[in-house]
């Protein structure tokens, strides 16, 4: 029997896994994969302007707002999702938190990590989300936590997402993703984000360069595109 391919997502916020990985994300649930996201907080706080703007809101509302939200688009991307309600502004984890992340690893076997840059300049909780996301991920490969032998478990791949403004994040990406096939699917969750409906077209015009270029370097005609680095090498017995 084949195994099941999975793919897990470690985001700060709700919208970041919509605009810097929706494609990845409904592209490989498309084709099968199970795609799980594990969402830090809610985003209630530094990811809702459009949701404080209105005024006389409270803190729980708006949680709720972003946690409803977050569901639908996990929803039309083809995925399921868990959040962790670290808070955001600032992001803060808890040893419990690590531990069902840990636990996630493990359970899933993810085929591939999507997470945020190293650095942002701008917005501490991303690399925080990612520093986690990493801890994990080796804690889960050591074989003296919550030890049991029949554990089998490779460490994944980790793919960064971009960052908002990659240049002052020393962002280099190193794949592009071809997302023609889900552009739509992106969008539609793109649209679910009421709190950040100023990012619509921003990530738009993201995934049209991104595109151009990935036309460029494949010489194959490509529309749409996302761009991640990967931070381990790729172990490969040719070239070409």
């Amino acid at each position: 029997m084949t195994a099941e391919k999975t793919g897990l997502v470690v985001t700060a916020h709700p919208g970041d896994f919509v605009w810097r990985a929706g494609g990845a994300i409904a592209l490989h649930a498309k084709k099968g994969h199970r795609m799980k996201i594990v969402c830090l907080s809610f985003g209630e706080r530094g990811e809702s302007q459009w949701a404080w703007k209105k005024g006389d809101v409270s803190l729980t509302e708006v949680k709720a707002q972003r946690r409803e939200e977050a569901e639908r688009a996990a929803e039309v991307l083809g995925a399921e999702i868990e959040f962790f309600d670290a808070g955001d502004y600032p992001l803060h984890t808890t040893p419990e938190m690590l531990e069902r992340l840990v636990d996630i690893y493990r359970e899933l076997k993810p085929s591939f990590v999507l997470t945020h840059s190293l650095e942002d300049p701008y917005n501490v909780d991303h690399p925080e989300a990612t520093r986690f996301a990493q801890e994990a991920r080796i804690i889960a490969q050591a074989a003296g936590h919550k030890p049991n032998p029949d554990l089998a478990y490779n460490a994944p791949p980790v793919f960064l997402f971009e960052p908002h403004q990659p240049e002052q994040c020393n962002y280099k990406p190193n794949v592009i993703l071809n997302i023609d096939d889900v552009w739509e699917t992106k969008r539609r969750a793109f649209e679910i984000l009421a709190a950040q409906k100023h990012l619509w077209e921003y990530y738009t015009r993201v995934a049209l360069n991104r595109g151009m270029q990935g036309g460029r370097n494949s010489g194959r005609a490509m529309t749409y595109g996302e761009a991640y680095q990967r931070i381990f090498p790729q172990i490969v017995e040719e070239l070409a």
